[in-house]
């Protein structure tokens, strides 16, 4: 997994409540085994029917076709845990959602992704709700993981707070798979020990191997 310690990036406003992860990926568009995930991302608010843009939707517009940083309002990803919502996101450059609140298993999808998860608390968002509004995508803005800070212009620094778990596993760039093998000494050392304490399960045959009864 791709590790996250600092970035600079434009962000993107998308001041809204409740968007559920149907509308950030619609897959019954696209029905393949490969999909275009970029051009899933809002597909239903991006395109008409015909296929034309919408020009007033905020990723249409040219300075946020491809932001580093969304900013969203409450209950952000909520709906079905389709990890295809978080994969439309890293297809545009999306690393960092910003949000007053995450749904639960979306926030976890992000993680599992190489993404950053910040939810602030109400005055912060309001705070930097306008900061990013009034920037327009003139100007970037930084997160900065180690030091928990977002900077950008228009203010100052804002402080969020994660779990420790969860900043270290995205600044050694570790999903779940490399949790368990940054424990790989120590499950070795319990091998060895259970092999030397119970030599019997050693032995034992595997009857499914051997074409017995399970």
């Amino acid at each position: 997994m791709e590790r996250f310690t600092t970035l600079t990036a434009v962000a993107a406003p998308l001041i809204e409540d409740d968007v559920n992860t149907d509308e950030i990926c619609p897959l019954q568009m696209q029905r393949n085994l490969d999909p275009d995930y970029a051009a899933l991302l809002f597909a239903r608010r991006r395109r008409r029917p015909d296929g034309s843009e919408i020009a007033d939707f905020v990723l249409n517009r040219p300075q946020f076709r491809h932001p580093g940083i969304l900013v969203s309002g409450r209950n952000f990803g909520c709906g079905s845990s389709r990890e295809g919502a978080v994969w439309a996101m890293r297809a545009i450059g999306i690393r960092c959602v910003i949000a007053r609140s995450l749904a639960d298993i979306f926030r976890e999808n992000i993680l599992q992704n190489g993404m950053l998860p910040v939810e602030l608390r109400p005055q912060d968002a309001d705070a930097l709700r306008a900061r990013v509004i009034a920037a327009d995508g003139r100007a970037p803005f930084t997160v900065d993981l180690e030091a928990q800070r977002i900077s950008g212009p228009g203010g100052p620094d804002i402080g969020f707070d994660i779990a420790p778990s969860d900043r270290m596993r995205l600044l050694e760039g570790l999903d779940d798979i490399g949790l368990t093998l940054k424990c790989a000494d120590d499950i070795a050392a319990w091998e060895a020990r259970t092999a030397a304490a119970q030599p019997w399960l050693q032995q034992a045959v595997d009857r499914r191997r051997a074409g017995g009864n399970t």
